[in-house]
């Protein structure tokens, strides 16, 4: 809303001294991280104290883990202030004509309402159970049924995958290599650099190549993996993976949220990253230097990436160790839908294993210790464990790791992965 504000300060006619800093994506992106700590620590507070009186407690399963006992009626939803943080900066600061802001704040919205309608119909539950005088037991079968998560993770992924494809304002650009430029100028940009050197940048309108680390020329095309006969219909392929890749990591997120911070953290330590990405893909010149496909109109995301991560430092103000609040299914599927969009529209999603190695892991011992369990049980007769309690983390609480130590531990493992992926950015 005030980008055309500061658009019309930044004009010659106008001539305010100072008008045109604001016009700088870089200053944006400044403002929108201060903006939305603001918003989480003082707000965040407000609505801890509101939660509070309205009792909105965590209801804690009882699984004997160190600590447990002390969490319960913790006020939780605390998802909301995140989703907030990151809506306000970015409809003040950002240019909403773009495509990849309007998107983001599309998905931000629809898994904040499916988190949110979770964690409303477990405290329904609760408040149920209490007024029948019965002690509330938490299950995982609270809250919302899991495929009516599933069905809406699904239709945030159709409406990603869709839009990326056929969207026409959604395009890449990439060096054309060789001595005489092609004849289709149509496809192609005539770039002057600085030095007076002429580049030419081929314009394709192709959603479907992305970036694969560690191999030769780094991209690759999804619709390589389609018989040539069935090359039209790569959009279905594309949308099938991308409605993978935003469940899966929305769910990773949300089984990492089980101890004070450390989805948190580990959201904005990815988030920094991600702004990178943004930020290169989206400069012309950076991305030339870099030798990665440049993406036209996507800076404006670095402002959106900016409000997350502020969000996310501000909640951990309040949600680190003894959290005084929990961010919910709110916020955690949101936090993780808002990273697995980020990486697509980047082009980055084939590094998700990598930056998002915390995420991975977690759900994959979820994974082992279901399909070990139940393989031990047809077998012998008996179910086994492959960990003392999954996800990971409940592991190490009940090997004795104080939740503090595996917090920052985690964190230090996310940091390193997120170094390797900036790395390859370097490995071309």
């Amino acid at each position: 809303m005030l980008y055309h504000l500061f658009d019309w300060l930044g004009r010659e006619d106008v001539n305010i001294p100072g008008g045109r800093l604001f016009g700088f994506i870089t200053f944006r992106v400044l403002l929108a991280v201060l903006l939305s700590l603001f918003i989480t620590t003082f707000y965040g507070k407000k609505l801890i104290r509101f939660l509070q009186k309205k009792q909105i407690g965590e209801s804690i399963r009882e699984e004997g883990l160190p600590g447990e006992e002390s969490k319960k009626g913790t006020p939780t939803m605390g998802g909301i202030i995140i989703i907030l943080a990151i809506i306000i900066p970015t409809l003040l600061l950002a240019d909403l004509t773009k495509v990849y802001v309007q998107l983001m704040l599309i998905s931000t919205v629809w898994l904040g309402i499916i988190g949110f309608i979770d964690d409303y119909l477990k405290l329904k539950g609760k408040r149920e159970a209490q007024k029948k005088g019965e002690q509330y037991k938490k299950s995982g079968k609270d809250g919302l049924a899991g495929w009516f998560k599933i069905l809406g993770q699904v239709g945030l992924g159709i409406t990603v995958g869709a839009t990326l494809y056929f969207n026409s304002e959604v395009k890449i650009w990439r060096e054309y290599v060789g001595t005489i430029p092609p004849s289709d100028k149509s496809i192609v940009v005539i770039k002057k650099e600085v030095n007076d050197t002429t580049k030419y940048f081929v314009e394709a309108k192709n959603a479907t190549i992305t970036t694969i680390p560690f191999v030769k020329n780094h991209e690759f095309n999804y619709s390589k993996l389609l018989p040539s006969s069935w090359r039209e219909y790569s959009w279905i392929l594309y949308i099938l993976i991308v409605i993978f890749i935003i469940t899966a990591v929305s769910n990773g997120s949300n089984l990492t949220d089980g101890l004070d911070g450390l989805a948190t953290g580990t959201s904005a330590i990815i988030g920094v990253l991600l702004g990178i990405f943004a930020y290169a893909s989206g400069n012309l010149v950076f991305a030339d230097y870099l030798n990665i496909m440049y993406i036209p109109n996507l800076g404006e995301l670095s402002i959106f990436i900016a409000a997350m991560i502020g969000a996310c430092i501000g909640f951990l103000w309040y949600n680190s160790y003894p959290a005084q609040i929990f961010m919910g299914d709110t916020g955690s599927l949101t936090l993780g839908g808002i990273i697995a969009s980020l990486a697509i529209i980047v082009h980055k999603e084939l590094l998700l294993p990598i930056f998002c190695g915390v995420f991975f892991v977690e759900t994959l011992s979820v994974m082992i210790q279901v399909g070990y369990f139940k393989y031990t049980k047809r077998k012998f007769g008996i179910g086994r464990r492959a960990f003392l309690k999954a996800p990971l983390h409940h592991h190490y609480q009940v090997k004795g790791y104080h939740e503090v130590k595996i917090v920052n531990r985690f964190w230090i493992v996310t940091v390193l992965l997120v170094v390797l992926s900036i790395a390859t950015l370097k490995m071309r």
